[in-house]
């Protein structure tokens, strides 16, 4: 079981690198005065057949050749629905995939968020090739970081693998997860 939703969205991620995605966004929303958490990961990639689609929670389905289960959507919908949440798939062929799961933000049995500095570095440079996007929201305020930004800045797409930008990924987005949740706590005791 996926211990955190660093790592679902992890794994999620990764599905969407499978199927060829040139471009994925992952959304994260932490809402607290409206009791609220959410994880939306979107891509492009090569989509799932409805016959697929129906069966994509069920862990004993997988496109992996590697092991015959596919546990990750089945706990994700699982934990979403046992903390108050939702938990929805949609997807179409050649138009690609959307995987939303929402969390009574202050249910005692939800996942914590986890690393997601690391999640995102890992991303980033384990598949530079990819157009990522990720956006993070804490109360009114909001991060987001895209590798064409970062691109457009290091002249060199490859450099993304370098270890002290995937650093310098991980301090700005660690950074930034601080300062919005300080803003968020004084709002809330306002």
């Amino acid at each position: 079981m996926l211990e955190d939703l660093s790592q679902h969205v992890l794994d999620i991620a990764e599905n969407s690198v499978s199927a060829r995605a040139s471009s994925v966004t992952i959304t994260i929303t932490e809402n607290e005065a409206e009791n609220t958490l959410s994880i939306v990961v979107e891509d492009n990639g090569e989509g799932m057949s409805p016959e697929f689609l129906a069966r994509a929670v069920d862990p004993f389905t997988t496109t992996r050749t590697t092991r015959r289960v596919g546990m990750g959507l089945s706990f994700l919908k699982q934990s979403a629905e046992l903390c108050g949440g939702t938990f929805s798939l949609t997807s179409a062929l050649g138009e690609g995939t959307r995987t939303e799961a929402a969390f009574a933000y202050d249910n005692i049995d939800r996942p914590p968020i986890g690393d997601m500095p690391s999640t995102i570095m890992t991303l980033f440079m384990g598949h530079p090739e990819i157009n990522w996007h990720y956006i993070h929201r804490i109360g009114e305020e909001e991060f987001s970081m895209t590798t064409e930004e970062l691109v457009e800045v290091l002249e060199d797409r490859e450099l993304l693998r370098d270890t002290d930008v995937g650093l310098w990924i991980r301090e700005q987005i660690s950074k930034a997860l601080s300062e919005m949740t300080t803003t968020a706590m004084k709002r809330n005791k306002s």
